[in-house]
């Protein structure tokens, strides 16, 4: 992982599919919660998730460290096309070996991303996806080279509104990949698809459930 050349699939008859890691959704003690997430990486892996986002943001350095090489050392072994990446933490996805990393809009830009990527000596470019919340803030991150978008909320999630299929319709027509986020359902997910958007994110979409039944679903 981290080497060599890569391409974003984009078929516009395959759905991507972006799993974002969130251990605290699993019940019992720390170090139950960090087993249940290295269970369900394997399995995302199996199923064939395109990308696994770890972002554990609580975590402090030494944690967050330990575990990303875990998640690392578990889809290399599994010698799959999963591709993982740290959410804002440049410093550990080289450290472990990461594929690249999730930037939010506070954080370097990608171009920042690829210099360090460059000067640490690491092979290969490094996978860099801008979270993105707007029209604008998409254009800005296809501008300043990241790879493709995170955006959302598209749904209603939680009570919060979410900006809706005509956003995510208008955020998909700027030349650069975006993946759907935020509500995102089964029934919902082929609408974001209709829109334009290259593939679906989401915690709990891939988090609950039977895994394999629930990518399965998406893709056809």
């Amino acid at each position: 992982m981290g080497t060599g050349t890569w391409q974003l699939r984009t078929d516009d008859r395959f759905l991507l599919l972006y799993y974002i890691t969130d251990r605290t959704q699993f019940s019992g003690s720390e170090a139950q919660r960090c087993r249940h997430l290295l269970v369900k990486v394997r399995e995302v892996v199996a199923a064939g998730v395109d990308y696994i986002q770890l972002r554990e943001k609580d975590l402090p350095g030494r944690q967050l460290e330990q575990l990303a090489c875990e998640v690392v050392d578990t889809v290399r072994r599994s010698r799959s096309k999963t591709r993982v990446l740290l959410n804002s933490r440049t410093d550990v996805a080289l450290a472990i070996g990461a594929d690249g990393v999730n930037l939010r809009s506070r954080d370097i830009s990608p171009l920042e991303v690829r210099r360090i990527w460059q000067a640490a000596g690491s092979t290969g470019e490094p996978v860099v996806a801008a979270s993105c919340h707007s029209e604008e803030e998409v254009r800005s991150a296809k501008f300043a080279g990241a790879d493709f978008a995170v955006f959302g909320p598209v749904f209603e999630k939680g009570g919060t509104a979410g900006v809706g299929i005509t956003a995510l319709r208008a955020a998909c027509a700027h030349g650069i990949p975006v993946f759907a986020l935020g509500g995102l359902t089964l029934e919902n997910a082929r609408s974001c698809l209709a829109c334009g958007a290259a593939g679906v994110a989401g915690i709990r979409l891939f988090q609950r459930g039977d895994l394999e039944d629930i990518v399965r679903r998406l893709r056809h």
